[in-house]
């Protein structure tokens, strides 16, 4: 980050850090016309941030009562910014006149995103004061599998027929367009609504009036199903540069399109899911749930998995160290390098396994690359393991004083350690991903164990041999 982003945005965050303050304060002291007039003069973003704060630091109620002061079109959109959590709360707290102007007001899929995070009698009532037909489209859509393109679509997006000429085209998105997520990408279909192909606007403004819009569709489009998984979807965004794809169901009828924005939220999720895997933490069920309001219950259910698994495995790293006992007891100094070689090859484990991961998460590397992987971590960790090894040999000899034979014995062990901790840190995740297991689960927590285990078996095996004990 450079120096004036930076500075923008700590200037953003004192000025929202004032906002906020000067909010409260002024309902601290029911002066809420006056906090009403100030929220006011900021945009739909920052008064849904600030809305947030008073349901944190005050209660339900005062968020409320100034959600309720704001002029019904800006209301609709700060809505549209808060987090699942507190829409729950406004919605159970307004009127049934209020909800229905916010729900005619959200695009199609912030409504749906809203219905899927209500509770099941707040939807029904929704439902019952929604036409047939809309209600029918929402059903539908709320059916669909959670974290598919069907999950992440609109319907709001601008359609086109091929034999329109371009003068009908540029009339039929000046009608519907402001209602459109996107007006730069039109999708042509035809009567059986198959997508037949899309068209830029770009093209449209340049070319003649009386032109067929067949003329400058491509037909040659990139597509998602409705049931891909969002995974899938957000790869094509990253890889093409997308700022919308179409979405079609198994007979090639367009049933919708995913916007860009959407995809910024996936992506989020899809790293919030990999570093909560990483740390070796589990349940990942609600990540929309901020850290201070999720319970401490499941705080423990989500950390304890894999702690217990991670101790049992250094029971049998300490079943390892306790067979070496009597080679131990004759040269007592080796005991104080044990926690530096493990924690070198963890560390060389970790690294590896992190570089492999990100290049796995975007394509770069398959599990058919293994023996590449393992060609180019062999060179890595053998210059990396030569480098660590002559620095400790002089390090132990020349300030530890311990005799040449034992630093020879801590400085093999180190090569023989960062060799094989960066040849398993690599391999491992491109193994977990070929057996279809998520290989950001191999990450710190696993290989940290696992180098653990080699480094100690290695280290005593090596320092048995070479010092004759």
């Amino acid at each position: 980050m450079d120096n004036e982003t930076a500075v923008e945005s700590v200037t953003v965050t004192e000025r929202m850090d004032t906002l906020i303050e000067d909010i409260l304060k002024l309902l601290e002291e029911k002066k809420y016309m006056a906090a009403r007039q100030l929220l006011l003069e900021n945009n739909a973003v920052d008064i849904a941030e600030v809305l947030e704060e008073i349901m944190d630091e005050m209660d339900v109620d005062r968020a409320v009562i100034m959600f309720r002061t704001l002029p019904k079109d800006i209301s609709a959109e700060v809505f549209s910014y808060m987090n699942a959590d507190d829409q729950v709360d406004i919605i159970t707290a307004i009127t049934d006149s209020e909800i229905s102007y916010i729900m005619d007001e959200l695009a199609f899929d912030d409504m749906i995103d809203v219905l899927e995070e209500l509770p099941a009698n707040l939807v029904d009532k929704i439902l019952n004061q929604t036409p047939k037909a809309e209600r029918d489209l929402i059903n539908t859509f709320l059916n669909y599998p959670e974290n598919c393109a069907g999950s992440l679509m609109t319907i709001d997006y601008v359609e086109l027929s091929k034999d329109m000429t371009v003068a009908q085209a540029m009339a039929h998105i000046k009608e519907v367009g402001i209602d459109s997520e996107t007006v730069y990408t039109c999708y042509v279909k035809d009567a059986g609504r198959k997508l037949l192909g899309i068209v830029s606007l770009r093209a449209l403004v340049v070319a003649p009036d009386d032109a067929k819009v067949e003329e400058y569709m491509h037909e040659d489009i990139q597509v998602v199903n409705v049931y891909d998984d969002q995974e899938e979807v957000s790869n094509l965004f990253k890889r093409y540069g997308f700022l919308a794809i179409p979405v079609v169901d198994n007979e090639y009828r367009i049933v919708g399109i995913i916007t860009v924005d959407d995809i910024l939220d996936v992506v989020e999720e899809e790293t919030t899911e990999d570093i909560e895997r990483m740390a070796g933490v589990l349940d990942f069920e609600d990540h929309d749930t901020e850290y201070l309001d999720q319970s401490v219950w499941r705080h423990v259910k989500s950390r304890l998995p894999w702690l217990f698994f991670l101790m049992c495995s250094y029971v049998i790293t300490g079943g390892i160290i306790a067979g070496f006992e009597e080679a131990l007891s004759k040269v007592i100094c080796l005991v104080s390098y044990m926690p530096m070689l493990m924690g070198t090859g963890g560390n060389c484990g970790s690294q590896s396994a992190t570089l492999i991961i990100r290049g796995m998460s975007l394509d770069e590397i398959e599990p058919g690359d293994w023996l590449r992987v393992l060609w180019k971590e062999l060179r890595i960790s053998a210059m990396i393991g030569i480098l660590l090894s002559v620095l400790n040999f002089a390090r132990i000899c020349i300030m530890d004083g311990e005799s040449p034979m034992v630093a020879l014995a801590v400085s093999a062990s180190m090569l023989v350690i960062v060799i094989a901790a960066k040849c398993i840190g690599g391999l491992l995740p491109m193994a977990a991903k070929k057996l279809g297991i998520d290989p950001a689960l191999m990450a710190s927590p696993m290989i940290a164990s696992l180098t653990d285990m080699v480094s100690t078996i290695t280290y005593f095996t090596m320092a048995t041999a070479i010092l004759g004990i």
